[in-house]
């Protein structure tokens, strides 16, 4: 069985995908990799489980902005949503709005000081990812203007604001945390509803007033649609079953991820609900595909 992740490797989904991965090849007795298939925002790599053979041996590990997202911001995407649909939402994360130590910033008054004197420039996971759309409500609800600079997924992203090539992002709270942790980026706020177990002193943006920049990401498995009922139901129960071991609850603290578990028709509501609200959000903020 081949995992597609259609993001780099060293991202939240892509340890996801392999820490079940590992379960699984125990469990059915029989090969599971991964394979990193980035590019276009995770279309090419949700494209290519989409034409896959529909048997649930492609299969992909992805995130919710594919699906809910995407669709809004490309004019043409190379598979059509209803050519996927879900075994399982796995987990759920927020979104950290982070910069550079060297920027000055200490809070979120400060960042509204400066992004209101110049233009911040903020880095995404690409084009439709959580981050870019983060960063157009940001602009678009506050004094502060950001110039979206996107990267080929989180990980990129983040190492762009270690490095100062950026000031700052809204990313993935898994992949900013450690970085948080060790004093190289300076935290201002989360944007998941409830706080963060493992930053706990961090405000949530509607504890600052930002309530419209509420926002997660939500971590999924999908598979071509005509696979088999009797098929994606064995998936969704051994992938489940994997996270339900102690080593991936761990693994899902450590990276601050909420075990979410919905398959079938909660799971195509979650996406069809988040799929509106983004749709509303990308046309009022005219978001772009940079």
């Amino acid at each position: 069985v081949t995992f597609v992740n259609n993001f780099p490797p060293g991202g939240p989904s892509d340890l996801l995908a392999r820490s079940v991965a590992a379960v699984l090849q125990e469990s059915f007795k029989q090969p599971f990799v991964v394979e990193n298939k980035a590019g276009a925002s995770g279309n090419l790599g949700a494209a290519q489980v989409a034409k896959a053979t529909p048997d649930g041996h492609t299969v992909l590990f992805g995130i919710d902005t594919t699906f809910t997202i995407n669709p809004h911001l490309y004019p043409a995407m190379p598979f059509k949503p209803g050519d996927l649909k879900p075994v399982v939402i796995m987990a759920s994360s927020g979104l950290l709005l982070g910069v550079n130590p060297a920027t000055g910033i200490k809070t979120f008054g400060d960042l509204l000081s400066q992004g209101r004197q110049k233009t911040l420039n903020f880095s995404s996971a690409g084009n439709g990812s959580p981050g870019h759309l983060a960063s157009a409500i940001l602009s678009g609800s506050t004094p502060i203007r950001t110039a979206h600079i996107p990267y080929r997924g989180n990980t990129p992203a983040v190492t762009a604001i270690l490095g100062g090539e950026v000031d700052g992002g809204i990313l993935a709270t898994p992949g900013m945390l450690p970085h948080v942790q060790s004093g190289k980026i300076t935290a201002l706020a989360v944007t998941s509803a409830r706080r963060s177990r493992l930053a706990p002193n961090l405000p949530t943006v509607a504890e600052l007033g930002l309530k419209s920049l509420e926002q997660e990401v939500l971590y999924l498995v999908m598979v071509p649609a005509a696979t088999p009922e009797p098929v994606v139901q064995a998936l969704a129960r051994g992938i489940t079953d994997a996270l339900q071991r102690p080593e991936a609850k761990e693994r899902l603290a450590q990276l601050d991820l909420f075990f979410e578990g919905q398959t079938g028709a909660a799971a195509n509501k979650r996406l069809a609900d988040m799929s509106a609200r983004y749709g509303q959000i990308v046309r009022a903020t005219g978001l772009k595909a940079d």
